[in-house]
């Protein structure tokens, strides 16, 4: 709701046929939320051509998508480090097992420390998951909101050019 008002276009339209591309509408509207800044950059360029009027939109929705993505490189990174540095602590831990034992080392204590070792990997499974998760989550809902700006920059374009009538 905050990222594509599902009323920003009907609203945005009906202004439009009432009082044209006013300064005060198109900063109203780039202000309102990101798909009023990709109607607002179609508003700006009403007495060019449709392939202008579309590449203004085009153009400030890649802008409008990075920001929305800014935070899933991040989270996509977390899911995906986390079991390698998992297993980075449990072969570390491996290695301090098996240097440390000597001649009187009994397999119980070989059991134990790789049991001790084996958390590194569980906890970086712990992270990992739940980290994915969200991550596909979020990518998915980044990518439903940019197919729903599309689709309502179109029809403004559209409406515009006098190719649709709403």
């Amino acid at each position: 709701v905050k990222v594509a008002p599902p009323d920003l276009l009907p609203s945005v339209l009906g202004d439009f046929r009432q009082q044209g591309a006013s300064a005060a509408l198109i900063e109203r509207t780039a202000a309102h939320s990101p798909l009023g800044e990709v109607l607002a950059a179609g508003l700006r360029n009403v007495g060019a051509s449709r392939e202008v009027m579309k590449e203004a939109v085009e153009e400030t929705g890649r802008a409008v998508v990075l920001h929305l993505e800014r935070y899933l490189t991040t989270l996509g990174t977390i899911a995906g480090m986390s079991p390698l540095l998992g297993l980075f602590g449990t072969v570390i831990g491996m290695i301090e097992i098996f240097g440390a034992q000597s001649a009187s080392g009994t397999p119980q204590q070989l059991a134990a420390g790789i049991s001790i070792a084996l958390y590194n990997t569980a906890f970086g499974l712990i992270v990992a998951i739940p980290s994915m998760i969200a991550y596909r989550h979020f990518r998915a809902r980044v990518d439903s909101l940019l197919v729903d700006m599309e689709q309502q920059a179109i029809r403004l374009v559209e409406v515009v050019h006098g190719e649709r009538r709403a």
